[in-house]
């Protein structure tokens, strides 16, 4: 939903706005987007007026961020409510999403810090500034999710990025992203209180990775 105002030079009685309502069902697919990038993981991290989703290629070294999503803090909300949806489908049709054994980090061993994380990413000056979307869909297959971040500006919604996962790793960022929320939450609750620092990411191995390590 945009309200553009009427741009300078064009005959008015004065200021004036239009509420635009469309959809993104039809959204415009560039043809830089429309194949997409396959991620292994993510990270969700909270900014101070936003949430930044690192979309991670963890099968080669050095691992990098293959793709950076930028969302406001309400369609992070509708995200998570999406995709529960679109989890909820997928099981009913093909059965409960498995994950596979989290491989168990030494005992004792200290958790690296988001510092020490994204300094084993490589990440590509394209990609670093991130891509904006206020919208989301997603689709599924027996064996992978797709993300269309969608940006819903006038005058025609258009697919910012695509991105695929395979359908355990979705399930993983669901649970980031709705740690990730929860935190955002209670910070907004208590705003006399600093902004938390970032935590200690978990291993890349760890399902339940949230807020900066790896799903």
């Amino acid at each position: 939903m945009n309200s553009p105002s009427h741009p300078e030079g064009v005959p008015g009685d004065g200021p004036h706005s239009q509420e635009i309502r469309h959809s993104h069902i039809g959204a415009l697919v560039p043809q830089h987007v429309a194949r997409g990038t396959f991620s292994t993981g993510a990270v969700v991290q909270q900014g101070q007026f936003e949430f930044i989703v690192d979309f991670l290629l963890r099968m080669q070294q050095p691992q990098q961020v293959a793709a950076r999503i930028v969302l406001p803090p309400a369609v992070v909300a509708q995200f998570i409510q999406a995709l529960q949806d679109n989890i909820q489908k997928y099981e009913d049709r093909f059965g409960p999403i498995v994950l596979p054994p989290a491989q168990q980090p030494p005992a004792n061993a200290p958790r690296p810090s988001a510092e020490e994380l994204y300094d084993q990413l490589k990440i590509a000056e394209d990609v670093m500034s991130g891509n904006y979307a206020n919208a989301v869909m997603i689709g599924h297959s027996a064996s992978e999710f797709s993300f269309d971040f969608i940006t819903t500006f006038f005058p025609r919604s258009a697919v910012s990025h695509r991105v695929f996962l395979a359908t355990p790793n979705a399930k993983r960022l669901l649970d980031s992203l709705k740690h990730s929320f929860q935190q955002f939450q209670q910070r907004i609750k208590n705003p006399s209180q600093p902004p938390m620092p970032p935590q200690p990411p978990a291993p890349p191995w760890d399902p339940s990775a949230t807020d900066g390590p790896p799903t």
